[in-house]
């Protein structure tokens, strides 16, 4: 099967491509990306106008099965992960039962394969259960088809497990994924500690909350030699000392969210509990210390933390409500809105979403050059609309971009040389 991609701008960092060109995929690999190409059979994609990028990988998702099923399942998280740009999808384990050992790492690998519409990587557990008191068995998730470790949603407070989990990962080359927040000094907490929350009447977050975790691991790190990767980075402390550590030669990498670059703790007053989220939005300090993080090379990559919700955890008081934004359908217009402000340009907007994520996993993705798999994301850069949870394929319609205006969306989503999403709208005759 032939598919021509015709006309688009093709922005593909792996391969220092920004140019017009058509892309030409044949039996589901990329055969040429030249231009003035032309097929006597298959099928024509009009891209004029368009950006063709690599497929876009978010590399930190909660598709919630099993177990949270009401608020996302894979069959659900993957179309949202489609419509909204995304070819591949790295799910974290804080699911039910917790994805710790190979029969649970192989039930998310089948159902993915089965009812996915995109590329699904299981994340293994760091701990069993998660409780942070004993090493899940990394050999059996790495086995079962992990390609890193997390507690993701807890920290992991006992340093000596911690170290032994850098060891580990380190013996089988994946990273281990750190949620850095040290809960002695974040318990109790509902919106970043600042003015606002002063203002507000909410019990803060410090800052150090994250630095304290994120100074402790960067140590086991280097102790280590292991490669770690900070989650969801949202503190001016947190990057500068991820920058240090670079610097010094320690293997970290870290990640950034589209709502911790876009939105300030000043947004609480409404106390709207979809703006709720751990770590929480911050001042706008932080915000310009992750931007600049962005731009100097300091943070590697743009994840979602996906994190649907059902109704009910969301309606209601916001001392009660859940933390997460649903976000894999808000991702790609959020960051084009700060390419049109100047504050990260196009290429290194495309960077993040691909041959960063891909790095980190080692995931041979993010790339067009000739042979490889043909996921492929297109991007319509004229496109205004407002975001309309209502027509969110995710089963969580909890965000803060609610009716917010951008300018540049998803227009197409192609995995493995197949189109499964076109302006944001899941090809039914293409689902599994």
């Amino acid at each position: 099967m032939k598919l021509l991609i015709k006309g688009g701008q093709v922005i593909d960092p792996a391969n220092d491509i920004n140019e017009i060109r058509d892309v030409l995929i044949e039996d589901g690999l990329v055969k040429a990306v030249e231009a003035g190409l032309s097929i006597s059979d298959g099928e024509i994609l009009e891209a004029q106008g368009k950006l063709v990028c690599p497929g876009f990988i978010d590399m930190h998702v909660h598709l919630r099965e099993p177990g949270f099923e009401y608020k996302e399942d894979i069959a659900s998280g993957t179309r949202a992960a489609a419509a909204g740009g995304f070819t591949t999808v790295c799910c974290m384990p804080n699911t039910s039962p917790v994805i710790d050992n190979a029969a649970v790492a192989s039930f998310v690998r089948e159902r993915a394969q089965r009812a996915g519409v995109v590329n699904v990587h299981p994340i293994g557990a760091i701990s069993k259960n998660q409780e942070g008191k004993e090493l899940a068995e990394i050999a059996e998730l790495v086995a079962a088809g992990c390609i890193a470790i997390s507690d993701d949603g807890k920290s992991v407070e006992k340093s000596n497990i911690m170290r032994n989990a850098l060891d580990y990962a380190r013996m089988f080359d994946i990273p281990v994924l750190s949620h850095c927040e040290e809960p002695s000094l974040s318990r109790g907490g509902l919106m970043h500690e600042g003015f606002y929350s002063t203002i507000y009447g909410l019990k803060g977050i410090p800052a150090e909350a994250e630095e304290v975790m994120v100074a402790r691991d960067i140590l086991l790190a280097r102790l280590t030699g292991a490669r770690l990767h900070i989650c969801h980075i949202s503190t001016a402390g947190a990057v500068e000392m991820v920058r240090q550590a670079k610097a010094e030669g320690v293997l970290i990498t870290c990640e950034a969210t589209p709502h911790h670059l876009l939105l300030t703790d000043e947004l609480l007053g409404s106390y709207n509990t979809d703006a709720k989220v751990n770590p929480p939005l911050r001042s706008q300090e932080h915000v310009d210390a992750l931007i600049e993080g962005l731009n100097d090379g300091t943070i590697d990559c743009i994840a979602t933390d996906h994190a649907p919700h059902h109704l009910e955890s969301k309606d209601c008081e916001f001392e009660l409500a859940a933390n997460g934004i649903s976000g894999l359908e808000t991702a790609i217009p959020a960051l084009m809105s700060l390419v049109a402000e100047g504050r990260i340009s196009l290429t290194h907007m495309i960077e993040l979403f691909t041959i960063g994520p891909a790095g980190i996993l080692s995931l041979d993705r993010g790339t067009l050059s000739p042979g490889s798999v043909a996921d492929l994301t297109i991007i319509d850069p004229e496109m205004v609309k407002s975001v309309d949870t209502k027509k969110f394929y995710s089963r969580g319609k909890n965000t803060p971009f609610k009716e917010r205006e951008f300018k540049g969306w998803p227009h197409a989503t192609i995995v493995a040389g197949r189109q499964v999403a076109l302006k944001g709208t899941i090809m039914q005759g293409e689902m599994k």
